[in-house]
């Protein structure tokens, strides 16, 4: 496949943002065949401060992260939260062929290590934030200090996905007009104010901008013969063997992800005698629900790094 056609979300979309002043940020990822994509990020605390990498994942952008940011900067820590492409302020390939699993991943790979050259990093990541963010610190595990795995994990297709996963897929690849906010008030416990959904819908001007919420479900390994299957499957492998600090934080409510935290806390060296906190009264957005208490698990988990 050739260079990717994309589509750049006018600015004018992303004013008056609930709680969300942040100026933007912007980095160009380059790839020999795909071409330059621009990735936007927001960022917030001491630009030498220890980095905490935080990635969202479907259908929502840097904007989750919202409640999050002014707690890390406020412990010191530089707290960086990209959009993922095809979300948010990022380019967006404009055909839903464009997203693969390896794109989406090597797509962060270079923003956080080519464009910011990050070290010692803390990633977080919830979604595909964690989809995407475990493999890279599987790749490349000396540019990472710690995980904080929430609501997330590593799908390698041997196991079957929840049912109420699959529901959502077809209600993805079935909807004529996708409503990204209401998929996102979905997997919350509180209800969102009409700022807050608007938010949500900001980034996608129209249909043709959803390519990338269109093709994220079908990218998630449901068999052994997808295309990431071996790489994910490397990945848990390089994971386990790893004693790379670890903490799960899933909330108490999220019936996609929530048989991932007793595994991974098995499986990762790291995860080993650490108080696993689980989030009370939050569902699968658990940035959402309790996102300054989430802030501060993920600042003392750093805070621990040191």
């Amino acid at each position: 496949m050739g260079r990717v056609r994309l589509l750049r979300t006018p600015e004018d979309r992303f004013t008056d943002l609930p709680d969300f002043d942040y100026p933007p940020s912007y980095a160009d990822v380059d790839h020999p065949t795909h071409g330059i994509i621009r990735v936007g990020y927001v960022e917030a605390g001491p630009p030498d401060g220890p980095p905490v990498l935080l990635l969202h994942g479907e259908p929502s952008w840097s904007f989750l992260y919202r409640k999050l940011l002014p707690v890390l900067a406020d412990a010191g820590l530089r707290a960086i939260a990209p959009d993922l492409v095809g979300f948010g302020r990022s380019d967006k390939p404009a055909d839903v062929a464009d997203h693969t699993y390896a794109r989406h991943v090597e797509w962060m790979r270079a923003f956080a290590f080519d464009a910011l050259d990050l070290h010692g990093v803390t990633l977080v990541g919830q979604d595909w934030g964690g989809l995407i963010g475990l493999r890279l610190v599987a790749e490349n595990p000396e540019r990472f200090a710690g995980v904080v795995a929430a609501n997330t994990g590593l799908p390698t297709g041997d196991f079957d996905m929840p049912k109420i996963w699959w529901a959502f897929r077809d209600a993805v690849e079935n909807a004529q007009v996708l409503d990204v906010s209401r998929f996102v008030q979905s997997g919350c416990t509180h209800e969102l104010t009409e700022a807050e959904l608007a938010a949500y819908d900001a980034p996608f001007p129209n249909e043709t901008y959803k390519a990338g919420p269109r093709a994220m479900p079908a990218l998630v390994p449901t068999s052994t013969d997808d295309p990431a299957t071996e790489a994910n499957r490397a990945a848990w492998e390089r994971l386990s063997t790893r004693d790379l600090p670890f903490l799960c934080a899933f909330s108490d409510n999220d019936p996609i992800t929530g048989a991932m935290a007793p595994i991974l806390q098995r499986k990762m060296p790291g995860a080993a005698g650490r108080e696993h906190p689980t989030i009370p009264d939050a569902g699968h957005f658990l940035q959402e629900d309790a996102g300054e208490q989430l802030g501060r698990v993920v600042a003392e988990f750093v805070r621990g790094l040191s």
